[in-house]
């Protein structure tokens, strides 16, 4: 299994202020964990920047402008109360572009398996038309329109486990039936969408989870709901919204999720990306917000990826993180 990560030194350069959750030191502690040894044999890309015209695959051309315009020189520019741009921010987001982009050819080309990207900020928060949430760009929905535009994909499919629901996703994804969009999260919770009746043209799945519920909770949601509809929908590309802040550490969510869940789930993606797509999945970092927390399960999801059935079971995921 060869699977690439795709990082650029401009997550570093996104400067929020100080006590915000979304900040630099979360990318610190991923990047640290991905440069130890049980890592060695990942294929590691820098991201490119990302191109307007991919952009407007998923965004309207009025956000993309507005995003450039609020680009401060110095200093702090609030897109809303809690998503902040600063003189590194534009760079980091097109960044984060470039990198859910390459992903796809790299996958796509036969060049690996499958990819993960590290970079922030997150993005599936991030509407047509509306930046939110910490998020600028909408990267994994503009992946799944990139796939379907440039290497000919028809059906492309986006699944999340962060434990806040992807509304930008869901709102750019809501009218089209060759994109669906499968997601857990805690409801209620930020940002209020994400309800079991909000399915658009029968391309989305909401499976909503209590303040409280852990692995038997979540495990079922997808075992029993969101795996089947992504089975029934049959994609040809596979791309995840990895959001670790469902775990039990996390203090912007109340799940009780821990490292062999977040292997579980990606081991059940893998399976189904086996037999849909040619195991052809991209996996992009959305929340998480306890850095140890963070670190140990983006491990052990990359490890997942690397290694898949073969070497890593579901009894001990996490154990050697």
């Amino acid at each position: 299994m060869v699977t690439a990560l795709f990082t650029h030194p401009a997550s570093l350069s996104h400067v929020t202020p100080e006590g915000h959750p979304e900040r630099v030191d979360r990318i610190r502690a991923v990047t640290r964990i991905l440069e130890s040894n049980l890592f060695d044999g990942i294929l590691r890309r820098e991201a490119p920047l990302g191109r307007d015209e991919d952009i407007l695959r998923a965004h309207a051309p009025e956000h993309l402008e507005r995003i450039r315009a609020m680009a401060p020189d110095e200093g702090f520019e609030y897109l809303d109360p809690d998503t902040v741009m600063s003189p590194g921010s534009l760079e980091a987001a097109l960044r984060c572009v470039g990198a859910a982009t390459a992903a796809v050819d790299l996958v796509m080309g036969g060049g690996a398996d499958n990819a993960f990207c590290a970079l922030r900020p997150p993005g599936h928060h991030a509407e047509a038309r509306r930046a939110m949430g910490f998020c600028l760009f909408n990267q994994a929905a503009i992946a799944a329109h990139y796939a379907r535009a440039r290497h000919g994909a028809e059906r492309v499919a986006v699944v999340d486990f962060d434990v806040h629901h992807g509304n930008g996703t869901q709102d750019i994804f809501w009218s089209d039936p060759d994109l669906f969009y499968g997601s857990s999260h805690q409801m209620p919770l930020y940002p209020g969408t994400g309800s079991v009746r909000e399915t658009g043209v029968g391309n989305i799945v909401n499976v909503p989870l209590r303040a409280g519920d852990g692995s038997t909770e979540f495990r079922q949601a997808w075992a029993s709901a969101i795996l089947p509809a992504l089975d029934a929908f049959a994609p040809d590309f596979l791309i995840v919204s990895a959001g670790f802040d469902a775990h039990a550490r996390d203090p912007l969510g109340s799940l009780q999720l821990r490292e062999a869940d977040f292997a579980w789930v990606t081991l059940a993606l893998m399976e189904a990306a086996e037999i849909h797509c040619g195991g052809r999945i991209v996996s992009i970092l959305e929340g998480g917000y306890d850095l140890q927390a963070l670190a140990a399960s983006a491990g052990i999801h990359v490890q997942a990826l690397m290694r898949g059935n073969a070497e890593l079971g579901d009894d001990d995921a996490g154990d050697d993180i």
